[in-house]
């Protein structure tokens, strides 16, 4: 068992910059690939970032590149996603996810393991 806890999200102007942080409980941290969602309201979960279980694979949603930043920790039992230039669009609860086994790693249906979520507000 896994849980997760995300924190870091708060309501920023457009142009700036969040760090997101997951914390995660358990001894087997550095098995799981890591994941970054998002949800806006009215719209589905979707995927912007992922992370494999020892690094250095990254992978981004086209919308985030050159953006976002996901890392991790294992040392810490910590991922996150560091949010350069917000967007009004980037606006949703931003979700961490861990995965023991991925092949698409974007679907949600391939993690194991979720967190709460935390807002992140962007204004324009």
């Amino acid at each position: 068992q896994v849980q997760l806890v995300e924190s870091g999200g708060e309501l920023v102007q457009a142009g700036g910059s969040l760090r997101l942080s997951c914390v995660a409980s358990g001894r087997t941290f550095s098995s799981y690939g890591m994941g970054w969602f998002r949800q806006a309201p009215g719209k589905e979960r979707e995927f912007v970032a992922a992370i494999s279980a020892r690094g250095p694979a990254t992978y981004y949603t086209d919308s985030v590149k050159g953006r976002f930043t996901i890392s991790r920790d294992n040392a810490k039992n910590t991922v996150y996603l560091r949010m350069n230039s917000l967007k009004p669009e980037d606006t949703a609860v931003y979700y961490c996810a861990a995965a023991r086994i991925w092949i698409v790693r974007t679907v949600p249906a391939e993690y194991d393991y979720w967190g709460q979520g935390t807002q992140v507000t962007v204004s324009s």
